[in-house]
């Protein structure tokens, strides 16, 4: 099935070859350190509450993988690390188990192996066109989700030899499938971010939840680059170079999606501070993955301590920033500089706003 070998094909690629795009934006955003920041270390709290459910860290492992026999460990590793932490994860595209029941175990072994953690179901907002909300509520069901992401990848189907790309119709399906499934819709970009413009109109169609996944951690139009050399598809390799680079920052992308809803910040976050940074510019999460690919092939010990160490990161700029908590660092002041401060000024937003609060 084309489906399912697609699946274990991105996956090998992000494990052997290096797919990330430049530039975050992250590099330009500075904490004000506080030299007194009269709060007790051992006191700080990195909990927080993610659309009703509790988190003991304001981290999401993002949607990786599922759909081909080989994910299925990856799969299992990524959800014990979850359910140890106390934190959520997504699973990949189940656009291959509502193709091939065979292949829905993949993706269930997740709720299996994490029964109390926040898990979200995802499908590819062409396929909306195609699917009917009893499919879709089968995706929920497969894994017990507790909520649903609609994944935005225009960027990788117009590069992909075999990608949809008819994108007309997509916000209306996606405002018909938020009113009417029995879980929230969760939007998210995959490596180009989200505009206003865009932030808006999802949150007038329904969306209880964005999630940027903004340029500067995974190209997928660089995964496709290695897919296109394997097939000698020249055409496909060209325009994978040509776009590899594209889309909006993750920083920019953060502060553009502040439109009223829980933002969860993805894109080359590659350390608690990136967390944290894009928690003070208004994300409510934070999603990983790239960096755990690998490390969920050699198990869910490996996983686990790499997040272990991004809450350790995360909570020691909590305390070099006087923040006893999560809800506290949100409003701890930011600078801006470089190219994200320019972006944001040319796009209208003031950055001083963020400097201030």
């Amino acid at each position: 099935m084309v489906t399912s070998k697609r699946k274990i094909e991105h996956l090998d690629i992000c494990v052997n070859e290096k797919v990330e795009s430049s530039g975050n934006g992250f590099g330009d955003v500075e904490f004000v350190h506080r030299c007194l920041p009269e709060v007790d270390k051992a006191g700080i709290s990195a909990k927080t509450s993610f659309l009703g459910h509790p988190f003991n860290a304001p981290i999401m492992i993002a949607s990786m993988t599922g759909g081909h026999p080989g994910t299925k460990a990856v799969n299992a590793s990524l959800a014990k690390a979850a359910e140890a932490l106390g934190l959520g994860i997504g699973v990949g595209s189940q656009r291959a188990a509502l193709e091939d029941r065979k292949l829905e175990d993949s993706y269930r072994v997740v709720r299996d192996m994490a029964p109390h953690a926040f898990i979200y179901g995802n499908i590819g907002a062409p396929q909306l066109l195609s699917y009917d909300l009893e499919a879709l509520e089968r995706a929920v069901k497969m894994i017990d989700a507790d909520a649903l992401a609609i994944h935005l990848n225009f960027l990788q189907e117009a590069i992909q030899p075999e990608g949809d790309l008819n994108a007309k119709g997509c916000l209306a399906r996606i405002a018909e499938v938020a009113s009417e499934l029995s879980v929230p819709v969760i939007v998210k970009e995959t490596g180009a971010g989200i505009s206003h413009m865009d932030a808006y109109a999802l949150r007038k169609a329904g969306a209880a939840a964005l999630d940027v996944g903004g340029k500067g951690g995974t190209s997928w139009a660089g995964v496709e680059v290695y897919r296109a050399r394997m097939e000698s598809d020249r055409i496909g390799e060209h325009l994978g170079m040509k776009f590899w680079d594209w889309g909006i920052p993750t920083a920019v992308s953060v502060v553009e999606s502040d439109v009223g809803l829980p933002v969860i910040a993805t894109g080359g976050m590659r350390d608690g501070i990136m967390i944290a940074k894009a928690l003070a510019l208004g994300a409510s999460m934070a999603g990983v993955a790239l960096p755990l690919v690998a490390a969920a092939r050699a198990g869910p010990d490996k996983v686990e301590s790499i997040l272990e160490m991004y809450i350790e990161e995360l909570k020691a700029t909590m305390f070099l920033t006087g923040s006893q908590s999560i809800e506290d660092l949100r409003k701890t002041p930011v600078v801006i500089t470089g190219r994200t401060r320019e972006y944001l000024e040319a796009r209208g937003f003031r950055w001083a706003a963020y400097a201030q609060r």
